[in-house]
């Protein structure tokens, strides 16, 4: 009843504004100021109203965070030149740009990445909504873990830009956004072609092509990649990565159509983490596996859409998209504790097709004689997913622990008002709400079944400034994310058939709060402070490892973020960004308060230099804390210290040379920490409780030699 209600006055909220949209006076042209109260900028909502920018394949001066309106102190926009110029090992390591945000990858060049933000061990993407050209990356009820987002496919140099949001605070952000959303966009055109060859230690190559030409009424892109790897291990990765890239686009992102083809294919042996006791005998080495069978198997192809018209008075947005994609997984965490004889190594598979469209119509507008603007939208997103969990030796299979065919349907409604009160204060109002539904078939009849859910998510932001290029945020909000859809039917332990286990909510509940300022007062420095707090009614979670499905406690979060980007002249730039969160369970337990892996304090620095040719060079420092890998903080991870470095020059030609060093320092250091119990082939049937790592890789060099024609 009360999240019905909600819903009800969010719409008589929001009914005026839509009636005043028809009636009002003309509005104001983007950027005008009226003579009274001041009009919000459009491009807050996303809406540039110009070209899209072009990366830099060659290196310009990077770019600050953008300059433009923002509806939080923690909210950024980053250019693809600044994420360019980072010296990054992986790709999803781009989104270290995030200030905060770890990104770690603990199996394998293939397997996604683990992620660390406000306090949270994201594992692969619960809790941070991650999109790409309105497409959305996370996964739903996917076979390794809810909200598997894998950007292995991304490729760097066509990246555009990066908006970052965090917390519940916005309508428009849906599922898995509690904690952030990270919305990243490929350029509509190159101002270049380019070809672009890497090569470096333990086997690293990739070669990349890339280029525009005139077709139609638009232009055409197309872009190919190819990297192979090994890596340091004992037994290599054999990473086998082929990327595709093709567009078609009219206009610009205001204005104009885009039509895009994605394909993606990737194979790969991987080293998951190791037992620290065997490193420390001397029976296994630190760049060792105990199963040399791991690994996997990954592939993506997509077909999106997007379609925008805006003018002074309105502006509508449609993306489309369809995603077919499968994985094949194959770990083994514990080794030899559940099954002495065949080993523990399981296969996790995913098949799935995804259909979805996301649309929304802006209105500028007066309101009670104050400028004023209002987004109505919808999302909406259909999966068709098979799911399975096998027991296996060296990637045989010998039982099926579960096969599961699952339907899952969203669809959301939102609106958000945005309205101008003085030159000093603007509020914004939102609401939206979810739906879901689906339906589980199962290899076990008793976990079959259907279920829905509805949430209505309020939210607010009052924004006061600028007052001498500063201004300060008030931000709260509603959120949720799903849960794996085959917790919700489930009924008896998939392993035995028999033993109850009980269900959990589809959806579960988040409430986060911000109070921020964020200033350019002192030329050249961009400064933003923010404290938050992030609750949740229970860190819900189905153990894709198990088959089944286990609830944790109420949690709270609250920490604070301070981001600082200095330019003192236009070929450098400087940054710091630091930020503390307490995380703990919020009900009483014996087992203790401290919720494991969660990170405490994450840090990174940095230093980048580069005109439009000649030299050009970045260092950067990122500082991983400690974590409590258990509930009492009693076993606790070591910190992670690493230093990765640029160097290169651009020639009048369009030629580049450039080399990056990774690790430069050569740290021994941990990607990942976990305490668990895991046997190895000598010890007792019980086990042994230890820390288990995935180590940092050594010191690591790459060549890279680009032309842009």
């Amino acid at each position: 009843m009360h999240t019905n209600s909600l819903a009800l006055w969010g719409m008589l909220l929001f009914w005026p504004a839509l009636g005043a949209a028809q009636t009002a006076a003309p509005p104001l042209a983007p950027g005008q100021r009226p003579s009274g109260p001041a009009a919000p900028n459009p491009t807050a909502q996303g809406y540039t109203g110009a070209s899209t920018a072009l990366p830099a394949i060659t290196v310009t001066a990077p770019r600050a965070l953008e300059a433009q309106p923002t509806d939080s102190a923690s909210e950024r926009r980053v250019s693809g030149e600044t994420l360019n110029t980072r010296p990054i090992s992986r790709p999803g390591e781009m989104l270290e740009a995030v200030p905060g945000l770890i990104v770690s990858q603990h199996s394998g060049e293939g397997k996604a990445n683990q992620y660390f933000l406000r306090g949270m061990n994201l594992d692969h993407g619960t809790d941070l909504a991650i999109w790409l050209d309105g497409m959305p990356i996370n996964m739903r009820t996917h076979g390794h873990g809810q909200g598997y987002a894998d950007l292995n496919f991304l490729i760097p140099e066509l990246v555009d830009q990066m908006v970052i949001k965090k917390g519940p605070y916005y309508a428009e952000e849906s599922d898995f956004a509690s904690a952030g959303s990270l919305r990243l966009s490929y350029a509509n055109r190159l101002e270049n072609a380019v070809v672009v060859a890497t090569g470096g230690s333990f086997g690293y190559w990739r070669s990349l092509a890339a280029g525009s030409m005139a077709a139609g009424y638009g232009t055409l892109t197309a872009a190919g990649e190819i990297v192979t790897y090994n890596g340091p291990w004992q037994v290599g990765d054999d990473l086998k990565k082929f990327n595709g890239f093709l567009r078609y686009a009219e206009g610009d992102t205001a204005n104009g159509l885009a039509i895009t083809a994605l394909a993606y294919t990737n194979s790969w042996h991987s080293t998951d983490q190791i037992p620290a006791r065997a490193v420390a005998d001397g029976s296994l080495g630190r760049y060792g596996a105990v199963d040399q069978t791991d690994g996997g198997d990954a592939q993506r192809y997509s077909l999106s859409m997007r379609w925008s018209r805006s003018d002074e008075r309105t502006a509508s947005k449609v993306e489309a998209y369809g995603i077919c994609s499968t994985m094949n997984l194959y770990n083994n965490f514990t080794y030899f504790l559940d099954d002495p004889v065949n080993g523990d190594q399981f296969q996790q598979t995913d098949k799935r097709m995804i259909l979805g469209v996301n649309a929304s119509h802006l209105m500028r507008h007066s309101l009670a004689g104050f400028a004023s603007e209002t987004t109505v939208g919808t999302q909406i997103r259909f999966d068709n997913i098979g799911v399975g969990l096998l027991n296996t030796q060296q990637r045989t299979p010998f039982n099926t622990v579960r096969y599961d065919q699952v339907t899952e349907t969203s669809a959301a409604i939102y609106a958000r008002n945005t309205l101008q009160w003085t030159d000093w204060l603007r509020s914004i109002l939102g609401v939206r709400g979810d739906w879901f539904t689906g339906s589980v078939a199962s290899d076990t009849a008793a976990n079959s079944g259907n279920v829905s859910a509805f949430l209505a998510s309020p939210k607010a932001s009052l924004i006061f400034g600028p007052f001498d290029k500063t201004e300060f945020f008030v931000n709260a909000g509603l959120g949720y994310h799903s849960n794996d859809l085959r917790g919700a039917t489930i009924t008896v332990d998939p392993g035995d058939k028999t033993t109850p286990v009980a269900s959990v909510p589809l959806l579960v509940r988040s409430r986060g709060a911000e109070v921020g300022v964020r200033t350019q007062a002192i030329k050249g420095l961009d400064s933003a402070l923010a404290v938050f707090v992030l609750d949740f009614d229970s860190e819900l979670l189905f153990v894709g490892d198990a088959g089944t499905t286990e609830a944790s406690r109420p949690s709270r979060r609250i920490g604070v973020e301070w981001t600082n980007q200095y330019r003192p002249v236009p070929w450098a730039l400087l940054d710091l960004d630091l930020a503390y969160t307490q995380a703990r369970f919020t009900n009483s337990d014996p087992a203790g308060d401290f919720i494991p892996g969660a990170p405490s304090f994450i840090a990174s620095a940095g230093i980048t230099l580069g005109a439009d040719t000649g030299w050009f060079g970045a260092v950067r420092w990122r500082y991983f804390g400690t974590r409590p890998l258990i509930e009492d903080a009693s076993v606790q991870s070591s910190p992670t210290s690493i230093i990765n470095a640029r160097l290169g020059y651009v020639f009048d030609s369009g030629l580049k040379l450039q080399v990056d060093a990774f690790n430069l320092l050569n740290t021994q250091a941990s990607q990942i920490d976990y305490y668990y119990t895991s046997r190895l082939p000598n010890e007792g049937p019980d086990g042994v409780a230890d820390r288990h790592f995935h180590p940092v890789e050594p010191l690591a060099v790459r060549f890279t030699m680009a032309k842009a024609f």
